[in-house]
């Protein structure tokens, strides 16, 4: 394995590993071959998808808080696809249920953050309608984090792994107008660095619109602009080191998670690190 040394005091580097999905969600391979990995990788810490806990038994709760002391490790976020915009007020109300589940599954692993998406674009929803059920169903949801002391960070998101349709709120000026309208609250923010690409959108003034809530920066590239295909860090279209002096501009001190998506093996992973190690000490040397 190449030197990919732990990150200074002065970047906090963790990683949500989507090129091992299929293989955690499958059952190859588990949640703690993943914390194993990322203590060798030299992560800070590591990300976590709701659906890798289909059990949420004390005694694998336990495991994996064991394991992560054991490994020097921490639990940075969890990314949930809570869908607050389904039609059926039934599932609306099922899926806050399940969001405040995942909140004290957080808590109980030691986990900061809870990534939180606004819900599917379903056939025939208003943009009025979906915009009141998401600031709804987050109002609760904050309520419920505050109890425990998890932040919540909504994600500018495409496509959540088990959806059908892409996010309700992937154009930003919904993304805008949700988060504008829970201003006097403590939402935070999960900026993706490519997910605005795929509808051609200008990352850099997005970011320059939500910066001051920034809590969790998922450092994520595209092959192109307009087309949802993920590649591997620093070799697609995101304009990450921009992202990352701006970021540097705004005294930004909060985590950085790499989104690998190349589905490269162990290198798509060694060599994302190393990018952005790089890319953040560039940024903060210019």
């Amino acid at each position: 394995m190449r030197d990919v040394s732990r990150t200074t005091r002065t970047m906090k580097l963790s990683c949500l590993p989507v090129s091992l999905y299929d293989d955690i969600f499958s059952g190859k391979s588990t949640v703690a071959d993943w914390i194993r990995f990322g203590a060798e990788l030299g992560l800070d810490a590591v990300d976590f998808s709701i659906k890798f806990f289909p059990h949420r038994e004390t005694k694998l709760v336990n495991m994996i808080r064991t394991i992560l002391v054991k490994r020097g490790m921490e639990a940075c976020m969890i990314a949930c696809y809570s869908d607050f915009t389904h039609p059926d007020e039934t599932q609306r109300k099922e899926e806050l249920t399940n969001l405040k589940s995942d909140i004290v599954l957080a808590k109980d692993l030691g986990a900061k953050f809870v990534r939180i998406t606004a819900g599917q674009n379903h056939p025939g929803i208003e943009r009025k309608d979906g915009v009141q059920w998401v600031t709804d169903g987050f109002q609760y949801a904050l309520d419920e984090a505050e109890k425990h002391g998890i932040t919540l960070a909504y994600e500018n998101h495409t496509i959540g792994a088990p959806w059908e349709y892409w996010d309700f709120s992937q154009p930003s000026e919904i993304f805008l107008e949700i988060l504008d309208a829970l201003s006097d609250t403590p939402l935070g923010v999960c900026f993706d660095t490519a997910n605005p690409l795929v509808l051609k959108e200008d990352v850099l003034e997005l970011l320059d619109k939500v910066i001051e809530r920034v809590v969790v920066l998922h450092v994520f590239d595209m092959r192109e602009v307009g087309k949802f295909e993920p590649v591997r860090i620093g070799t697609g279209a995101s304009p990450i080191p921009q992202i990352f002096s701006r970021m540097r501009q705004a005294n930004y001190d909060g985590w950085l998670s790499i989104e690998e998506a190349s589905r490269q093996g162990q290198s798509g992973f060694e060599d994302a690190i190393m990018y952005v190690k790089q890319a953040w000490h560039q940024a903060s040397s210019a």
